[in-house]
């Protein structure tokens, strides 16, 4: 999958849960994907802790980790707050990329 083919199905997520929570603007829409990635960043962090067996037994036996997907739902939960900001990650993402390789180690 390409960055702009993400960056499709994220409008049309984007649009389908406006709709979907009957809100009339996106700033209503802010909150509860805010707190959605709050929720997303926990569940790759008890997988993380899975991996490297810092769980609870009961956790480990319980949890099978899907890292590839928890990361995927925190990557896709921050890009929907993105869209429904009108903030153009790609130029945020560009600019980001451009100070890092800046960066002297």
């Amino acid at each position: 999958m390409t960055i702009q083919e993400l960056l499709k199905f994220i409008k049309k997520e984007h649009k389908r849960l406006l709709k979907f929570y009957h809100f009339k603007s996106n700033h209503e829409l802010n909150h509860p994907i805010a707190l959605k990635i709050g929720e997303e960043l926990g569940e790759l962090y008890e997988d993380v802790l899975a991996t490297d067996n810092l769980q609870r037994k009961i956790k480990l036996q319980q949890n099978k980790s899907h890292l590839d997907e928890e990361m995927a739902d925190v990557i896709i939960t921050t890009l929907l707050l993105a869209e429904n900001m009108h903030v153009d990650i790609v130029q945020g993402l560009t600019k980001k990329v451009k100070k890092i390789k800046k960066r002297k180690y």
